[in-house]
């Protein structure tokens, strides 16, 4: 079951700044320290130049990995930005992103290349692999205002508030049972905006442990645990039941929203997990015509008589039905023929910009195309920049869900946001 988010949290609102507007702020990088790693002296004195301009607080120069790797080792500065190039010749860049994933450096990274574009995203993925955030590439020659969006997310990072636990501080099943068993697992919402109006259709319900020591921790510390110990079902249910009364009363407010949680595997294998689930959202007093069930690729792949048998007689109910992470699975195409889904949602990985990523961008479209024609909701989500927004409106997609909408929010926040919200373009 997937109850969580990437590993890296962004701030609510609208997304990053307009780079132009930080530009002539003339202090988007101000008080960082960054390295630029490029072996073409123009082309790193000219990077060094911009980034000075952008009010960086300390620049440093390598010109190949292994003398970035000298520099982020002597304690001298602990960089917040790293720009690196590619192609160099001794240790390049795919080595020193790798040094510096396994060395576990805390700066963000950004690639600097002129390299095939979809090398170049590969290489990004691979980035992400390693451990590290990037920030994005730029391809050469470098501008200004590129080097301004990209630290702008780098800085809006660093404010957010929320930090994933993980699995350096690993939690004992025990503890997780006992906060289940003492109601210290809560419901964040995300919200689901409609593209063609800018209206919020409804919310993803996403698990939190509200920690009496700790704080609110993210799923990365507690999933695994209740998947492996065979628990998982313990937290489905409180989501359950935390959203549909949650979903309940945003209603009766007059909001007007549907609310979306994830199935797991184990939960959609037992005989009676569909009256089971019935039973938690009614008890709430929730129409089920208004909760979507998300269920990803491999949970449909598993234990298929039961699995089939509930997911009908839960749609045959009211619920909605939601393929969840479109595209990550072997079978997605049969998963759609023979479970009546409602909604497809497409997952992040060709959303995030795909407006910049041809691969990306034909996935998507086929993707959209295929359920308008099985005349099923669309949602994409993991839209992070105006551009995917843009692009996602164009493409004719339904519903978007992402960090440029906003982040997972607490229950009490929801409403306030909604009043705030302003879609691009519609405000």
């Amino acid at each position: 079951m997937r109850m969580s988010l990437p590993d890296r949290p962004d701030p609510p609102g609208p997304g990053p700044a307009d780079a132009a507007s930080q530009e002539s702020g003339g202090g988007v990088a101000a008080g960082l320290a960054v390295l630029v790693v490029e072996d073409h002296e123009f082309q790193r004195s000219m990077m060094v130049e911009m980034l000075e301009g952008l009010g960086a607080r300390v620049v440093r120069e390598a010109v190949d990995g292994a003398a970035a790797l000298a520099l982020t080792r002597d304690g001298g500065v602990a960089f917040d930005v790293i720009v690196t190039d590619i192609d160099m010749p001794g240790i390049d860049g795919m080595a020193l992103i790798r040094e510096l994933g396994e060395a576990r450096i805390a700066a963000s990274l950004i690639i600097s290349s002129g390299l095939d574009r979809a090398l170049l995203h590969s290489i990004e993925t691979m980035s992400a692999a390693y451990g590290l955030r990037l920030l994005g590439t730029i391809e050469k020659p470098a501008s200004p205002a590129r080097f301004a969006e990209l630290i702008g997310r780098h800085v809006q990072a660093r404010r957010a508030p929320e930090r994933p636990r993980g699995a350096e501080a690993p939690y004992a099943l025990e503890e997780v049972l006992a906060g289940l068993a003492n109601g210290e697992f809560e419901p964040f919402f995300q919200p689901k905006v409609e593209l063609r109006t800018g209206r919020v259709k409804g919310a993803e319900a996403l698990a939190r442990w509200r920690h009496p020591r700790d704080g609110w921790v993210f799923p990365n510390a507690f999933i695994a645990l209740l998947e492996e110990g065979g628990h998982i079902d313990r937290l489905t249910e409180a989501m359950l039941t935390g959203a549909a009364a949650q979903c309940q009363q945003w209603n009766a407010d007059g909001l007007e929203l549907d609310v979306s949680v994830n199935l797991s595997i184990a939960q959609l294998g037992t005989t009676g997990a569909a009256e089971a689930v019935m039973a938690r959202v009614i008890v709430q007093g929730l129409d089920p015509r208004q909760m979507i069930l998300e269920i990803t690729e491999s949970a449909a792949m598993t234990n298929v008589g039961p699995v089939l048998e509930n997911l009908n007689r839960l749609r045959m109910k009211g619920f909605g039905l939601s393929i969840d992470d479109y595209g990550t699975g072997y079978s997605s195409m049969q998963q759609l023929t023979r479970i009546p889904f409602t909604e497809l949602k497409i997952d992040r990985s060709f959303v995030a910009g795909a407006a910049s990523r041809e691969s990306s961008r034909v996935i998507l479209e086929s993707s959209l195309a295929m359920a308008r024609r099985l005349n099923i909701q669309s949602v994409a989500e993991g839209a992070e920049t105006r551009d995917d927004w843009d692009l996602l409106l164009a493409c004719g997609c339904d519903l978007v869900q992402g960090y440029f909408v906003a982040k997972p929010m607490e229950a009490a926040s929801f409403a306030g946001w909604m009043r705030d919200w302003r879609p691009p373009g519609l405000a």
